[in-house]
């Protein structure tokens, strides 16, 4: 039991230790600043998965464990695009999931943000050409972030989030 106290001792903390984003991932536009006006202390998003390969789902997940605990900042995940502000749209618009994502975007209430998240999202990336993609996201609904990667990493997802709403990440 000392033996392994004594490890950890010397050793330290090696968990949490990912560098920040070297450059802006993501560059805001001035009228995505502007609605964000109204979500200064909370955002809450919900995320919508329109045939992706999933793996930007997963760095979403890994935001909201402890090493980068967005809830810290008050960004929120919510269950339904009703309680949200902003919806976080990943993959291409698959044929079977144009309909639900113009549902969701209905559903959600103004003043609503769209983050297109990757780019499967952003350009259909490597699904670009699939009998099964009708398009990226912009093509269905208006997009106010892109932020690009395949898959983004959390700490630029967080800085892409902290960049709009006008506050500094600790990232």
């Amino acid at each position: 039991m000392f033996r392994i106290i004594k490890k950890s001792l010397k050793t330290g903390v090696v968990t949490g230790k990912y560098p920040r984003a070297e450059v802006p991932a993501v560059p805001i536009v001035q009228e995505a600043k502007e609605k964000t006006k109204l979500f200064k202390r909370s955002l809450t998003f919900r995320e919508v998965d329109t045939g992706s390969c999933n793996a930007c789902e997963m760095e979403m997940n890994a935001l909201a464990n402890p090493v980068y605990d967005i809830e810290r900042f008050g960004i929120h995940i919510a269950a339904s695009p009703r309680h949200a502000d902003a919806l976080v749209v990943t993959g291409p618009v698959t044929v079977n999931m144009e309909k639900a994502l113009k549902d969701v975007y209905k559903q959600t209430p103004d003043p609503k943000l769209v983050i297109a998240l990757g780019d499967c999202a952003i350009n259909c990336g490597m699904f670009k050409g699939s009998y099964a993609v009708t398009g990226p996201v912009e093509r269905h609904i208006p997009v106010d972030v892109r932020i690009p990667g395949c898959p983004p990493r959390p700490s630029e997802i967080l800085q892409a989030l902290a960049d709009l709403r006008g506050r500094k990440s600790s990232r």
